[in-house]
């Protein structure tokens, strides 16, 4: 009778690990093949999927040009002393919403006040001289009147002398009156027209009185308006020392306070204008190819990442950054290499969003549509 041999399994060791039957290995390898038709289905959706962005990604550059070198600009308007002085009081702190015509910072307004004063009092005193000048013009044309009266008397008095002279040559010729008395008469003849004479060197004398008077009124009046000027002068001295907001805005950087002494020139606050913002976007040259005014753009701020601004080119830099520079480059001394240039490029936002507000220096990334 036969004997039936027992079956023996064939195991089959892994490194490191307890031995796995033959059988095992047979029913993995179907599974494995199985699962690499899914794999390649899905590395072909990965493939499609990242093409298709990437085509779109690549018509998007073909149409639009970006940067995120650029920032939010504002008109800062500095807050300057134009008269020294010591600061009597500051009325405003930092990050206050002002009006146009707010008192910002006064100063000390005595010496200025002084000087006013002694203004007024030159000012004064020229204008009485004018008065005096105007009665001495007065005086003189009466003395010119009183001269030619004086030569009417000695018109009137020659004239009855002259008469008085032939009826008394007729008198004498007839011995009616004697020599003394025809020789009184010609002797009074005589002081009559010597009178007139003197009569009328007193009116020339009397109208250059007159011509000296009127020119001393010319210079009174000169006087004064020149005292004028100089009180005009030391009045608006000291309205400069009342400093006030030029336009509505918020007060930025304040670095003045009481007791402190200006200068002229000195900056004490950097007042932001509240009502206007811009953006301005550094973009290479190479970038402005198809780049004109008008074009649109669309711009991100940095803090608002989930909001987005409209706004178009309202105009480019006729020159790049570094021309401005405080040492600008010049390629004709030393080694030379080519950096690509940033032109700066003004875009102005077509809407304010009051729940939205742009503050000056806010970085933005910028894209302008050029086709």
């Amino acid at each position: 009778m036969a004997t039936q041999e027992p079956v023996v399994e064939r195991q089959i060791s892994q490194p490191g690990g307890p031995a796995q039957p033959a059988a095992d290995t047979a029913y993995d390898e179907p599974a494995a093949r199985s699962k690499r038709p899914f794999l390649f289905i899905v590395l072909a959706l990965v493939l499609l999927v990242g093409g298709y962005f990437g085509w779109q990604r690549y018509q998007f550059g073909q149409t639009h040009e970006e940067t995120d070198d650029a920032q939010v600009e504002g008109d800062v308007y500095p807050v300057l002393p134009r008269v020294a002085g010591p600061v009597l009081e500051v009325k405003v702190e930092d990050n206050q919403a002002v009006k146009k015509g707010d008192v910002l910072v006064t100063l000390d307004p005595a010496d200025y006040q002084q000087r006013v004063n002694a203004a007024q009092a030159a000012l004064a005193a020229a204008q009485a001289n004018v008065v005096a000048a105007r009665a001495a013009v007065g005086t003189a044309q009466a003395n010119v009147r009183s001269a030619q009266s004086s030569i009417g008397v000695s018109d009137a008095n020659r004239s009855r002398l002259e008469k008085d002279l032939k009826r008394s040559a007729f008198l004498r010729k007839e011995d009616i009156i004697p020599q003394s008395e025809y020789d009184a008469v010609q002797a009074n003849l005589r002081a009559t027209s010597a009178q007139r004479a003197t009569a009328a060197d007193q009116v020339g004398v009397a109208r250059q009185q007159v011509v000296a008077a009127e020119q001393q009124v010319a210079v009174a009046q000169a006087v004064v308006k020149q005292r004028q000027a100089d009180l005009d002068n030391a009045e608006l001295q000291l309205s400069y020392t009342t400093l006030k907001a030029p336009v509505n805005g918020v007060v930025s950087k304040k670095n003045v306070q009481p007791g402190q002494v200006v200068a002229p020139g000195q900056q004490l606050i950097g007042l932001v204008a509240s009502n206007r913002t811009w953006v301005v976007a550094n973009f290479k040259e190479t970038q402005l190819e198809n780049m004109k005014v008008g074009q649109p753009v669309e711009v991100e701020v940095d803090a608002y990442p989930n909001e987005e601004f409209s706004g178009h080119i309202e105009s480019l830099s006729a020159a790049t950054g570094a021309r401005f520079a405080l040492l600008p480059p010049d390629n004709a001394s030393g080694n030379f290499v080519k950096v690509t240039q940033r032109v700066p490029v003004k875009i102005a936002l077509d809407k304010v969003d009051p729940d939205h507000p742009l503050r000056a220096g806010m970085s933005v990334t910028a894209t302008v549509k050029v086709k």
